[in-house]
């Protein structure tokens, strides 16, 4: 759009040129003069001053080639295509490939690119891993601290922990002997209670059934641990499935006593 536009302007140019008084004729339409002194010929350097938008291109894209000027720019270069282009070297400096002055610049360039690239995956690669973290409000959810000090021998406490419902029962010395002598080939999943508890006179199950999820009822049933009264699923002191669809035993959570009266689930 530029060029077609300084193509346009460009007959008006020479004709105010060469309305131009005492400028000689060799002047007014764009070639050389020679001087009187001498039998060189120059070129006219009002023919030049007036190519103001020429920039890098040669005669013919300056529209200088036709004596009429005439003919836009980009029409001249068509016209007559050639391969000398001339530059104008008094607007600009020219620099050979691989200038080492440019060097340093060169090497500030591409080493602050890449800086900004590692700089982006890192931020990238940390917001990825931060995603998969667990949130605050989940690891508060992940671990529950219970107080035991004041449950009876005998009675058993359900609490809420990761939305599901968790027995605590405080075992009495009968119960204990009772979870132990229990034969192991008569259980459906054979688990000694040992095993499922840390403290035996505390025992800490999940309160779901492991038939289709129900909750179990405490201190019910024919072995006077849980009943699950949906299907009919029978759980003994120590939460071991004996009687029922169920497949498996109660759920034994992660748990600790962090102290002597202080249960920490989770």
């Amino acid at each position: 759009m530029l060029a077609r536009g300084l193509g346009r302007r460009l007959p008006a140019l020479a004709r105010i040129v060469q309305s131009s008084q005492g400028a000689p004729a060799a002047l007014r339409d764009g070639s050389s003069f020679a001087r009187e002194d001498d039998s060189c010929v120059v070129p006219s350097p009002l023919a030049r001053s007036w190519h103001f938008s020429r920039g890098f291109a040669s005669d013919a894209l300056a529209g200088i080639a036709s004596g009429t000027m005439t003919m836009p720019a980009t029409a001249q270069a068509l016209k007559n295509i050639t391969n000398e282009i001339t530059y104008d070297d008094h607007t600009h400096d020219r620099l050979a490939p691989g200038d080492p002055t440019k060097k340093a610049f060169t090497y500030l360039v591409l080493t602050g690119g890449r800086f900004i690239y590692a700089s982006a995956l890192r931020i990238l690669a940390l917001k990825v891993i931060l995603s998969m973290s667990a949130s605050r409000d989940v690891l508060a959810l992940a671990s529950l601290e219970v107080d035991i000090g004041s449950i009876e021998p005998g009675s058993t406490v359900t609490v809420k922990w990761r939305g599901k419902p968790v027995f605590v029962r405080h075992r009495t010395e009968a119960d204990i002997k009772l979870a132990n002598s229990t034969p192991l080939n008569e259980l459906r999943d054979p688990e000694t209670d040992s095993a499922r508890v840390i403290n035996p006179e505390w025992l800490v199950v999940v309160g779901v059934c492991t038939h289709l999820g129900c909750v179990p009822l405490p201190n019910a049933g024919d072995y006077g641990g849980w009943f699950c009264p949906c299907h009919g699923s029978h759980y003994d002191i120590s939460g071991r499935i004996r009687k029922g669809p169920a497949p498996y035993n109660l759920e034994v959570p992660q748990y600790k006593f962090t102290e002597e009266t202080k249960l920490l689930i989770g």
